[in-house]
């Protein structure tokens, strides 16, 4: 799976946007079902986005999601059967707050592909974490199904995670660092790679997505949900590799390798201890950078 620097989030009732929305350069596009779309507009916006599916899947360049309403609100069984279809990589489950709520959109979802003829377990689900709840039972929620292909913590400004913690928001971050922290830490001990932080809400502050990127980025995160085309190139600047991190990580192996052959399994670089962890630490970093070439 390539990796995901930026997910798109455009919401499904406006037809003009999804005609458009393979051109807008993202790697990742997400047909919303949920907050951007007024309650009265649902059942049109399921069409549409079902019908922008079914159009743009012939473009292997172009990965689509939907992104569903929470199991509270009654409304995920009708999104599901609108939209699950050839051509759809996974649902952006919204507030999920356990595992159980993941192993029942896994049901639906098994349901549905088994009644369209679809190869079962091929729709992942990318959950949101939301909530307090959702952010303490992480790990349960991440480890639930094989379905689950990355998740988005839900740091975006006056966002529900927010107004459920009461913090107050700074492009800094550091009111969101153990949240950020503890949603990775689930993540990579659940095997999930694609670890995302939350959008970033002022689509005329470039700077401020940009430092907002670079906190997430050191803590290990690989993008970003994003809501404005205007907002793909920083957000791949920020989480792609430099050349500057490829050619020491490639540095790092050729050292390593050349000590290896002299009979040592350590030695130094600029300095700096070059072992078993070291190489493992730069094939991660370079399989990542080959991953977003391809």
């Amino acid at each position: 799976m390539k990796p995901l620097r930026s997910l798109l989030i455009m919401p499904a009732n406006r037809a003009d946007m999804l005609a458009k929305s393979p051109t807008y350069g993202a790697d990742a596009l997400v047909f919303d079902l949920e907050d951007s779309v007024p309650v009265a507009e649902k059942p049109k916006a399921r069409v549409l986005a079902r019908e922008a599916i079914e159009k743009h899947r012939v473009r292997e360049d172009t990965a689509m999601y939907v992104r569903v309403n929470s199991l509270q609100t009654g409304m995920t069984s009708d999104d599901l059967d609108a939209v699950v279809t050839e051509g759809l990589l996974g649902v952006r489950l919204t507030k999920a707050e356990s595992a159980a709520d993941i192993l029942e959109v896994d049901r639906m979802l098994t349901a549905l592909e088994n009644k369209r003829g679809l190869k079962e377990g091929s729709i992942g689900i990318g959950p949101s974490l939301e909530s307090a709840k959702g952010v303490w039972f992480a790990y349960e929620i991440l480890s639930a199904s094989k379905r689950l292909f990355c998740v988005v913590a839900g740091t975006a400004q006056d966002g529900d995670l927010q107004a459920d913690l009461g913090y107050l928001w700074t492009v800094e971050g550091n009111e969101v660092l153990y949240v950020r922290s503890r949603i990775l830490l689930a993540a990579r001990a659940a095997g999930i790679e694609h670890v995302l932080d939350g959008s970033y809400a002022n689509i005329r502050d470039p700077d401020g997505l940009r430092a907002c990127c670079e906190a997430a980025r050191k803590l290990g995160y690989r993008g970003r949900s994003i809501i404005h085309p205007n907002q793909v190139e920083i957000t791949h600047q920020v989480f792609t590799p430099t050349r500057k991190e490829l050619d020491y990580y490639k540095r790092v192996i050729d050292t390593f390798e050349a000590a290896v052959a002299r009979g040592s399994a350590a030695t130094t670089l600029d300095g700096k201890l070059v072992d078993y962890a070291m190489v493992s630490m730069a094939k991660r970093v370079l399989s990542w950078g080959e991953a977003l070439v391809k």
